[in-house]
């Protein structure tokens, strides 16, 4: 059921055309963003685990081109790019950014403490236009590396959490910050404003949606609501009969069904997921459905690292039956394959080769001539031997 909601019991077309991306948001609802370049920005790959090779200037359109923008930026499950027409249900959270009720600390901090600064990069951008942090006069400088932003940025942060900026387009992945007026359709922001309670609603029946079957923490998770709202909306939901209660076989916890759930006879998809894809992003849910516990150990000492620094879940049928670290060489183009671990019980073999044949077809997506596996380890000459 979980797969079948996020779209794995669906063949992948023939031809990845563009019609077949709104397809893909219609399931999953928002596609969570990732700054880590490794292998590729995370937001392209669930569109590959789903449609196969696409061309990824189809999603770039979709989320920055005036012309054709069908996708925004905003705070959905983290950093996200939702469907356009999402959003009215998430400005109950920019009217919550801007009571200082919503956001990180230290965002929320500058908004609090220097206002007066705040409002001058606001008008800043008024005046002249879309800007990045580093381009606003006397934003200051960062303090380091990953959070320590410059005072520029998190007013910046503080204005696009309280929808007064939104992402224009990003150059390499730095935002590029204007007005909504300026970038988003006038339709959608005419568009009424849901209260804040009907809002969480529909992002719940979304994400019930995308789960197929889930518990009270899975489903408040997929959109990041509180604990309070969710529970009280999930009550609504089940009164008015919108979902369903079931126990479900091994857990502990109260399963919610979507009224559409459907429960495919088998699942055949074979997709290497990124470590942000909705159906793995929720840890406690992935190791109660699919008994694979799965961290990501890009903040983790090299030494202490177990499966590698960017492992990819691997879907077999229907199960995750393989993780696979792995790095894009961009100078040799070249697809790295730094490590490669078989969950019990598996048969190697047959995993290996569908694994393998997954692995040429993402060195392909990515333009790269070939897949190199450099781990020497046991497990990895199957896999091997499959790529010949």
């Amino acid at each position: 059921m979980a797969l079948a909601a996020q779209g794995f019991a669906t063949p992948r077309p023939r031809v990845a055309t563009r019609a077949r991306l709104p397809q893909v948001f219609d399931r999953v609802g928002v596609i969570q963003m990732d700054s880590v370049n490794a292998l590729i920005r995370s937001h392209y790959l669930p569109l590959f685990s789903r449609l196969g090779r696409y061309d990824t200037s189809l999603l770039d359109d979709a989320a920055y081109n005036p012309r054709r923008r069908e996708l925004f930026e905003y705070w959905g499950h983290e950093a996200s790019l939702i469907p356009l027409r999402m959003q009215p249900l998430f400005r109950w959270r920019m009217a919550q950014a801007e009571r200082l009720e919503a956001g990180w600390q230290h965002v929320k901090d500058v908004a609090r403490t220097r206002r007066r600064f705040v409002d001058g990069v606001l008008k800043q951008i008024e005046e002249r236009g879309a800007l990045s942090a580093g381009e606003l006069f006397d934003g200051g400088k960062s303090a380091g590396p990953w959070w320590g932003w410059s005072e520029g940025k998190r007013a910046l942060e503080w204005l696009f959490w309280a929808g007064k900026i939104t992402t224009a387009y990003r150059r390499g992945f730095e935002r590029v910050y204007d007005l909504p007026e300026r970038v988003l359709p006038s339709e959608i922001l005419a568009l009424p404003t849901p209260s804040e309670e009907e809002a969480q609603r529909e992002l719940l029946r979304i994400a019930a949606r995308a789960c197929g079957i889930a518990t009270e923490r899975d489903l408040r998770d997929y959109f990041r609501l509180s604990a309070a709202d969710a529970k009280l909306r999930i009550a609504e939901l089940m009164d008015a009969g919108e979902l369903t209660a079931v126990q479900v076989e091994g857990w502990k916890q109260t399963g919610y069904l979507a009224p559409a759930a459907t429960v495919p006879r088998k699942v055949v998809s074979h997709a290497l997921l990124s470590p942000f894809d909705s159906l793995v992003w929720e840890r406690s849910r992935t190791e109660r459905i699919f008994d694979f516990s799965y961290r990501l150990e890009i903040y983790t000492p090299a030494h202490k690292r177990v499966h590698g620094y960017y492992v990819l879940p691997f879907l077999y049928g229907e199960q995750l039956a393989a993780r696979v670290d792995l790095k894009s060489s961009r100078k040799e183009k070249l697809l790295e394959v730094h490590g490669v671990h078989y969950e019990a019980g598996v048969k190697n073999a047959d995993v290996a080769e569908a694994l393998a044949t997954e692995l040429r077809e993402m060195a392909a997506w990515m333009g790269h001539g070939d897949v190199r596996v450099l781990t020497r380890s046991v497990a990895s000459r199957s896999l091997r031997e499959c790529l010949g």
